[in-house]
């Protein structure tokens, strides 16, 4: 309430409200920000994440797995069959671009 302009008037219970609100607000902000620049936040935050990481690795391999065969089931490509064939794609033009490369420098020695 500091930065607006507007007038404090002690009959208005909302503003008196939006005042509590917006400096209760401002010490929250500054307390997180004080304590989320902190090395033992980001120590603590690392261990939870490497922990979480490390206990749904299992979870994530199951849910691969049966999601590899539910698109199996209906014949819908994989992230590996997507994967495959854009190597192979990539792996054709990169023959096409040799293959244009190639028939210039000989359409440009016949000349």
């Amino acid at each position: 309430m500091g930065d607006s302009k507007e007038t404090f008037n002690p009959f208005d219970p909302t503003g008196m409200l939006k005042g509590m609100r917006d400096s209760n607000m401002d010490a929250w902000a500054k307390m997180m920000g004080e304590l989320v620049h902190t090395d033992a936040y980001a120590e603590s935050t690392g261990k939870m994440l490497d922990a979480w990481l490390s206990s749904s690795a299992p979870f994530r391999k199951v849910m691969e797995k049966s999601m590899s065969q539910a698109l199996a089931n209906l014949n819908l490509p994989s992230l590996n069959d997507i994967s495959g064939l854009n190597e192979r794609l990539t792996n054709i033009e990169m023959r096409l671009d040799d293959l244009d490369a190639k028939l210039d420098l000989f359409l440009s020695k016949i000349k």
